[in-house]
């Protein structure tokens, strides 16, 4: 497996960086919005509907901010809807007055051996001050915490119509797949401390190990033995 780390920077931001050994990579759909550093420079990672597959060479380096469900359109000031599925160059996403400073910040950093720590810090500041939406930040809560679909509609004072809008804006798709989503991640999450995948779907809200199943088939694109078998190596 790649060498991978991760810490936390701020209310809402993940700092990460991995070191590739050559392996493939199965990274899981989160609903979260990355920018991420390689070799002096900038990439997005908007939200997956599905696992992505990637493989790099061994000793490439990567290191990324995570901004978590509902956070990532006001970091970088980009509806997330515009960027589900996709991994572009920030090029793509900024105009050149905007991202030219980044940019330069990220390049210098480049050309000499900075650390991880130092590239996410030098990244977050020329981010500024983060200010998310409260509305998307509830929701994100509601989705991360298992409460149903009813709840997460009750806790916004919107149509569905508009719900289904702010939604995807906020988080790349809309709130069913978001609870999908979250919901999955909680499952992976239990299943790698050790549950069994019975009491794991019992536990998460699935209406059955069959179900959990079906699930890890559509959103991680392999059957949930394999999943195992892959994180296992």
């Amino acid at each position: 497996m790649s060498t991978y780390r991760e810490w936390r920077l701020c209310a809402g931001v993940t700092a990460w960086s991995s070191t590739s050994d050559g392996s493939v990579e199965r990274v899981l759909p989160d609903g979260c919005l990355d920018l991420i550093w390689h070799s002096g420079r900038l990439l997005v990672a908007g939200p997956d509907t599905t696992a992505t597959v990637a493989q790099a060479p061994p000793g490439v380096r990567w290191v990324g901010l995570r901004f978590a469900s509902g956070v990532g359109p006001a970091a970088l000031g980009t509806p997330a809807d515009e960027l589900t599925d996709r991994f572009v160059p920030l090029t793509d996403v900024w105009a050149r007055g905007r991202r030219q400073r980044i940019e330069d910040t990220a390049a210098r950093l480049g050309e000499s051996p900075a650390s991880d720590e130092t590239v996410a810090g030098a990244l977050m500041r020329e981010l500024g001050p983060l200010t998310p939406d409260p509305l998307h930040l509830r929701v994100a809560r509601l989705a991360a915490s298992g409460a149903p679909m009813a709840a997460l509609a009750r806790s916004v004072d919107l149509s569905p119509r508009q719900f289904q809008r702010r939604s995807h804006q906020a988080f790349g798709y809309g709130p069913k797949r978001l609870h999908r989503i979250a919901r999955f991640q909680r499952a992976w999450c239990a299943l790698l401390a050790g549950g069994t995948p019975a009491e794991t779907a019992a536990a998460q809200g699935f209406s059955d190990q069959a179900h959990l199943s079906r699930e890890a088939r559509i959103l991680a694109g392999v059957t949930l033995s394999t999943l195992l078998a892959e994180r296992a190596r």
